[in-house]
């Protein structure tokens, strides 16, 4: 017990029987006793709660590691959908693209064909190339803004 022999422990008990008395003996070895219990006690205590305060920073290091992974798992998850996005976008762009470009090819072919027919079969144009323009009807009257009633 505490790095000592019997000799050593045997010396004590005589020192503390010549100085306490065989009377109060008993009742100093009862408060010795119950004094080391509450100081292993305390020290017990002390060191679990020592090694519970470490294991929680231990822990909170560990919550932050994976915060952080989950984190940037999230963020190149976006970044990969986002390229996606931008990926199939350009696509897109590059088909309506390719369809204008098609779409501009023929009707520069039917142009450089006959740009006449093209005007002729306009529905829009009222008037063809070869037509003069129409001539006023003689039946408007543009000074008094009335229409002439025909007889």
């Amino acid at each position: 017990m505490f790095g000592m022999s019997l000799p050593e422990i045997i010396i004590i008990a005589v020192i503390a029987v010549i100085f306490l008395g065989p009377d109060k003996l008993p009742d100093a070895m009862v408060k010795i006793a119950k004094f080391f219990k509450l100081f292993k006690q305390t020290v017990n205590s002390a060191k679990s709660t020592f090694e519970q305060e470490v294991k929680i920073a231990e822990l909170k290091e560990d919550a932050k590691k994976y915060k952080e992974n989950i984190t940037n798992a999230a963020s190149s998850v976006r970044k990969k959908l986002t390229f996606e996005e931008l990926d199939e976008l350009k696509s897109t762009v590059s088909g309506t693209k390719n369809s204008i470009n098609e779409s501009l090819a023929d009707i520069k072919k039917e142009i450089t064909k006959d740009p006449l027919t093209l005007l002729n079969n306009d529905p829009l144009n009222n008037e063809t190339l070869n037509e003069q323009p129409s001539k006023p009807s003689p039946n408007l009257n543009l000074e008094n803004k009335e229409i002439k009633k025909e007889a």
